[in-house]
Formats: structure tokens, sequence, C-alpha cells
């Protein structure tokens, strides 16, 4: 592929709600362009930016994707992302590195909930933004009641370019309201024609148009004033100011699958999207945390940052990069900034879908790839020597659901942390982590679906087979009593024998384990027994009387006891002291308590009483509510951990996804008498089953 200035280079986020069409409209463009050599289907599984074969068993996108194109002596470069929010982090990627945000709506469901979270992601990085109301042959596709929930949701920034010419339920004409041209599909190609009688309709959408328009400069404002017609080139420029600098979004429409409206779209691509010069850089922070400015530009130090790793166990590492200022080829030295080291560029690639194509460098404003960078992960600037500067990173949603993830064989423990602390490098909205506590392996993510590609890719790519459950909740025990007792330990078997006597005060404490003290008077025990008796306690505390889960908040003072000149050693007293922990705590009232973790859900208005009954109905207790803006309350709540393991999915059923939650762990409180049975019963049919 020919290489390009940044002034003549597009990088544009395909986004927007599952099933819109965002893959097939790719192809479409990639087909027409010459970029592919034929059209695949995704039903088929051989498109370009599905190839994961797990995207491909699936039929739907599950991370982003990179294909070039090339338009008119322009080069665009489309993010493919996936639209289901379990797959959410490749959309953030894909904005990462893009300028502009091509987000796909369904002509027959119109904007979704995908629509909202892509226009949010989109203005969250300041990129400008263009609608393509898709599957306009559908007979059930309605795009005017589209186009009308469009403006009603998003604004008056919303601003049509092509429209449709609906006759019988038919949409074979198109009308390019930039170029006041309409293209009849009904051959199959387009072949321009009169602009068929749309009534007043048209006359509206003109009107529209050139309002948007007026707005983007005094001049143009002052010449509609004056009831004069604009050219078509005051329209195109007009409208390409306004979606640089986000007072307009224009609307495109078409049909992906029957290729209608994508020479106009393509042509609309290159003289409305922002170019990768056009997007006015970013702003870095230097090593002593002060603003740097980096405009898109060849000349100078290169600076880069990774939107996205691959990492397969036989390839290797793959890091895609979008290179901000000057170039990076084989010869480029650069700095990881994160970890400070020097890494090598072995090659550099572009990258359609997942073919590889070598290039002598990647300028800036393109997008390419790096092989084999042993230090570097998704989210790092790299970066000449001369140019020391951290760009943002990533921003990722933060995990939904953590399961956990148990090895079908017994002993391969370790294939599944390497393999997923793998697929968390290529994936950051993947979590891994050990409870060191319940000893389980456990896998966060961002849903169900989410995790369970995860499992899949330890098989496929690792060769590795596990089952996931649902967490162990770490429980605790204390006492609520104060109790006195004996601890005696004698054993006399021929020779030295074993001999340790304490007497144990226990009792309740604020702590977070035990709090060891002694008040021994008259020598009755050495001091340099104590030592023994306090590892014996702590050895015990990691049990409880009740479940077997950890002690906290107990206090242990020995106050007497008694030893044997001969036979009292440190063992005896440890043992000693695990007789009086053994014997005296199920006297001191011991009871369980469970974790409690504080709830921030934000949701919106009208499924505020679905959230707070929820949260009553786990055993939660609601402390407030806050607005979120935009029609959103958060509801502020306490609620027990044991609670909490499917609540993502209530959260994503009940909210169709406009919903998000943070939970983190608070404290322990005691668990009521029925909660608590159930679990000490559990406790005792797992010791019974081990």
């Amino acid at each position: 592929m020919t290489q390009y200035s940044e002034k003549n280079i597009i990088n544009l986020a395909v986004a927007g709600h599952g099933g819109a069409g965002k893959t097939t409209l790719s192809e479409a463009m990639l087909y027409l362009s010459g970029a592919s050599d034929r059209r695949g289907k995704v039903g088929d599984g051989n498109t370009v930016c599905d190839y994961d074969p797990e995207e491909i068993r699936r039929k739907a996108s599950i991370a982003a994707a990179v294909a070039p194109l090339e338009w008119r002596g322009k080069k665009i470069n489309l993010l493919d992302a996936p639209g289901f929010f379990d797959f959410e982090g490749g959309m953030c990627e894909a904005m990462r590195a893009a300028d502009t945000a091509l987000i796909v709506v369904s002509g027959k469901d119109g904007p979704s909930v995908g629509t909202e979270k892509a226009v949010a992601a989109a203005e969250k990085r300041g990129l400008s933004k263009i609608f393509f109301v898709n599957g306009l042959c559908d007979e059930s596709a309605r795009f005017y009641r589209v186009f009308e929930d469009l403006k009603a949701q998003f604004g008056p920034s919303v601003c049509p370019v092509v429209v449709p010419f609906i006759e019988g339920d038919q949409a074979n004409i198109y009308v390019n309201l930039l170029e006041y041209r309409a293209y009849d599909y009904s051959g199959g190609k387009p072949v321009q024609v009169a602009i068929p009688d749309m009534g007043d309709r048209l006359e509206g959408l003109r009107t529209a148009i050139y309002e948007a328009v007026a707005e983007t400069d005094d001049a143009l404002f002052e010449k509609y004033f004056a009831g004069e017609e604009f050219t078509p080139e005051e329209v195109i420029v007009g409208v390409s100011k306004g979606v640089k600098s986000g007072t307009i979004t224009p609307v495109f429409c078409g049909d992906a699958i029957l290729m209608r409206g994508m020479e106009q779209f393509l042509d609309g691509l290159t003289w409305l999207a922002p170019s990768a010069a056009d997007h006015a850089g970013e702003i870095g922070m230097d090593p002593d945390g002060n603003p740097v400015e980096l405009t898109v530009s060849s000349d100078g130090a290169a600076a880069a940052i990774v939107f996205k790793t691959v990492a397969d166990p036989f390839i290797g590492k793959l890091s895609y990069i979008k290179v901000i200022a000057g170039k990076i080829s084989t010869e480029t030295q650069l700095i990881n900034m994160r970890t400070g080291a020097s890494e090598r560029v072995g090659k550099t690639v572009m990258l359609t879908g997942k073919k590889q194509e070598d290039v002598k460098y990647i300028g800036a404003g393109d997008i390419g790839a790096l092989p084999k960078l042993s230090t570097t992960n998704t989210g790092d600037t790299l970066c000449a020597p001369a140019r020391k500067v951290t760009l943002d990173g990533v921003n990722y949603p933060g995990a939904a659901l953590s399961m956990a993830i148990v090895p079908k064989k017994k002993g391969e423990e370790d294939k599944v942390a390497q393999g997923m602390l793998r697929l968390s490098e290529e994936d950051p909205t993947l979590h891994f982590s050990t409870n060191n506590e319940t000893h389980e392996l456990i896998i966060s993510g961002l849903g169900e679906q989410h995790l369970e590609v995860a499992v899949t890719k330890l098989k496929t790519k690792f060769g590795v087979e596990v089952t996931l459950k649902d967490p162990k909740v770490p429980y605790r025990e204390t006492i609520r009593k104060t109790v006195q007792v004996q601890g005696r330990h004698k054993k006399q078997t021929g020779g030295h024998g074993q001999f340790g006597d304490v007497w144990i005060e226990f009792s309740p404490c604020d702590s977070d384990g035990l709090e060891f003290s002694e008040r021994v008077v008259g020598g009755s025990v050495p001091k340099g027994f104590f030592p023994a008796v306090e590892k014996g306690l702590r050895e015990c505390i990691v049990k409880g009387p009740l479940a077997g889960y950890p002690v906290v908040g107990l206090s242990a003072v020995l106050y007497d006891g008694s030893y044997h000149p001969v036979d009292s050693s440190e063992m005896a007293f440890k043992t000693a002291a695990s007789i009086a922990y053994r014997d005296g705590l199920p006297k001191a009232n011991p009871v369980l308590l469970e974790p409690i973790g504080h709830l921030k859900a934000t949701v919106p208005d009208g499924n505020m009483g679905d959230v707070m009954g929820e949260v009553n109905k786990r055993r939660g207790r609601v402390l407030g509510m806050e607005p979120a803006g935009a029609g959103r309350q958060t509801v502020d709540a306490e609620v027990p951990m044991a609670e909490m393991h499917d609540f993502s999915t209530f959260m994503r059923q009940s909210t169709q996804g406009r919903g998000s939650f943070t939970f983190e762990f608070e404290r322990y409180e005691e668990a009521p008498a029925m909660v608590a049975q159930k679990v000490i019963e559990q406790a005792k049919a797992e010791a019974g089953e081990g």
C-alpha cells in the first residue's frame, strides 16, 4: 500500500449497537475500494475484520480489527469495533486510535443503547461523529423515523447528507444533499437520475442542512440570512468545518449488503471526515509532569501510543500502534515510557484484518503494528529518546463479573495461570488473580459471554480445559464472649516427655486477627515459652470453630500455667495453646461474619425503583441517591458480597445495558442466623467430602 501523509489519512472507528451491521459495512467499503478482492459475509465467517475463530463461531465481533482502504487519494483506516457490551474493551481501543467515530445505526431498530455508548465514547475522546443508517433495503426499515429519533436523542447537530426516496417500501434511489444529485441503485450499479418529487420533505431537509452550514461561518450566516443560495462547494466546506468542530453530525444511509449508497458514503468521508493532521495532535506529559503538545507531523522525533495487543502462543506478541509524531521504522530507537526500557523495532507492518504487510515505516497519523516488543503492553507510550513524553492510555470499563476458574485436570493450575496472563495482555478488561484465602483462581470480566470466550481461548490457544463456578465468599469468624480456658499437653514416651500447661483468657477485641499478650506472674510459665504459645495460637486462627474460616477480633491473654524443668519445650507449649484454642472458642459464643461491600449503581431515572428493590431483595441497605446527569441517578448502598455474584446480569437486563456499577469491600458484619447456618452446613458437607 502507498505511504500517505498525515493530511491524507482518515482514522475511523466503526462503532454502534451489536447487529447494526458494522462489520458488513466495513466489508462493503473494503470491497468497493479494491482493498479486498471479495465481499465476505458475517454469516459465512469469511470477513476481513472478523477473523478470530471465536468471532467466526459466534458470527459477531469480539475484538477491534484494523483494515485500511484507499479512496480518492485518501487512506481510510477502518477500526471495526465490537458492538456487544461484553466486548466493550474493543470499542475503547478503536476510539483511542481514531479521529472520527462512524456510528452505524440499524434502519429497522433505530438508535439503541450501543448507539448511546458509542456517542458517549466519541464525545469523551473529543472525536468527530458521523452516523450511517444501515439496512434500508429491509422492508421494515424506516429511515425518516430513525432520523427523527437521532435528532431527538442527540440534538440539532444531527444533519442529513444522504437520504432515501422510498417508493412502495423500496429504497432504490438515494438523494445526496451535498451534491444535490440523486442516484438509482435498482439496476445494481448507481445511475444518476433526476431528483424525485419528495414534496416538502426535500425542502425541509435542505433547510436543515443550510441552517447547520450557516452556523459554521459568519460570512455563510450572513449569506443565508440574506436569502441567498449556497453553492455545493460552500455546503461541503461548511459541513466539513462543522464535522471537524463537532457542531455537525452528518447522517448518511444505505444498505451494506446490497452495496447501495456506498460510493456516496466513501466520497462523503473523504470530504467531511477530519484527517489525522486536522485532529490537532495530543497533549502528553514530560518526565517532570509538565504538559507537552504534540502536533501530528512526520517531522521530528517519534511518539506513538500502543492501543491494542495480540498475544499468540505461536506467532508471538503484536503491538498495534498509532503514530502521533515522527516516523517509526526499523532504524528508530524507542523507549517505553512506562518501563523505561529500550525497545528494538524488528520490522514495521500494516494490517488488514489478520494479514500483515511489511512496510518501510509507519508515519505520523497512521496505524500499524510492531511485532515482538518484549516489555510493551496496551496503553504504553513509545517514543524517541529525544522526545520523552507519556500519552493518555486506553480507558477501559471496570470488571463487572468474577468467577472461579477450575482446571478439569488436577495439576494444571500453572498452565491456567500462564494462559490467563497471556490473554489478559491481549484483553486488559480481563483480570486474573489468585485468592490466597480461598485458594481459588479468579477470572473477572465484563459479562458472561466475555468469560466464556476466555475459557474457549484457554482451550484452543493453550490446550487447557477449565470450568467456571461462583467464587467462594471470604467469610470470617469471631467471638462475642470472654472465656478462660486451660490447655494442658502431657505425653510420656520413655525418656524425656512433653509437658506444657497454659491458662488463656479469650475475649473479643477490635483487630484484623489476633492480639496476643501475657500477664503471667511468679514464673509459672517461663518467658522463653511465650513466643511458642503465640505461634500456636496464630496457626490456629486460620481456621475458626464454626465453618473453618479465619478468626478475627480475638484477644488472647496468657495469664497462668505450669511447666516441667525437663519435659517442657516450645513444641509442648505450642500444642498446649492449640488445645486451649480448640476447647475455648466454642464456649465463647462464636459467630460468623460476612463481608459487606459498598455499591454505587448509576442507572437511568426510570430504573431507580428496580435497583432499590433489588438491593433490598439482596439484603442490602440503600444509603442515598444523587443525580448523575443526563437523566441518571446513582444509588449508594451497602450489600453483602454473598448476594452480588450475579448483580451484573441483573443490571444488564433491567437497564438494557445503560446502567453501570462499582462494588468495593467495606467491612465485616455478623451474618444473620439463617445465612450463618447455611454456610456452616455447607462447610461441614465439604469437609465431609474432603
